[in-house]
């Protein structure tokens, strides 16, 4: 078991990396979306308010 090791502490490695990197990529995406969903909600309010100055 012991020559194997390094192989083990390889293979983990790799799995926390493309966890960590799976997680960030979750998150921009998630962010992404809600940005885009803000600036949306920001863009009615505006019709909104010029619609009210008029």
């Amino acid at each position: 078991v012991l020559e194997h090791f390094p192989l083990l502490m390889y293979i983990l490695a790799a799995k926390t990396l493309i966890l960590c990197l799976a997680f960030a990529g979750v998150k921009m995406y998630q962010r992404r979306k809600l940005e885009a969903k803000m600036k949306k909600e920001e863009e009615t309010l505006k019709k909104a308010a010029e619609k009210k100055e008029d």
